[in-house]
């Protein structure tokens, strides 16, 4: 099984997201991730044999420290990414990323080696994209995650497995 932890958001915030995306000018060729693939990856796992994977998503620790995540960045990366990023990360975000990459060594999964940088990826593909000004802060109270499985196929597809 293909999987990533993920904050995941409920209808309500995935509609603020998508409200965000539209805010963009986006050139012909650039990618927009649909609303309901809209995440922040946490910890991207990649392929976990069925029996870790279901042993995981009975061991996942509850969320002990709400934090409200502010994304209030909308950022132009390298290759044509488009994100919306926290502007100040909450202590809270990375504790839990911390916490959660303990139990996946604990665990012997994968855990990558890059920085963290959250962020929600909002299109692939945007060289030239007009990042929007004034764009509105999303506050996002985060009360917990989700273990995520990707199924493979264009596009891909995405549905939580456990959520904690």
């Amino acid at each position: 099984m293909r999987l990533f932890l993920a904050l995941w958001p409920d209808d309500a915030l995935r509609v603020r997201l998508a409200a965000a995306q539209q805010a963009w000018q986006w050139p012909a060729r650039a990618a927009r991730v649909p609303p309901d693939r809209l995440h922040l990856t946490l910890h991207f796992l990649g392929e976990v044999p069925e029996p870790e994977a279901h042993e995981l998503a009975a061991s996942l620790p509850p969320c002990t420290a709400p934090f409200t995540l502010r994304l209030d960045l909308p950022s132009l990366w390298p290759q044509g990414i488009a994100v919306l990023e926290p502007g100040e990360p909450p202590a809270g975000l990375a504790a839990l990323h911390r916490e959660l990459g303990a139990l996946l060594r604990a665990k012997g999964l994968r855990v990558e080696a890059r920085a963290f940088r959250p962020h929600v990826t909002l299109a692939r593909y945007a060289q030239g994209a007009t990042v929007p000004a004034g764009l509105p802060a999303i506050d996002w109270a985060v009360r917990g995650y989700a273990l995520v499985r990707s199924h493979p196929g264009t596009p891909p597809r995405y549905a939580p497995v456990a959520r904690a």
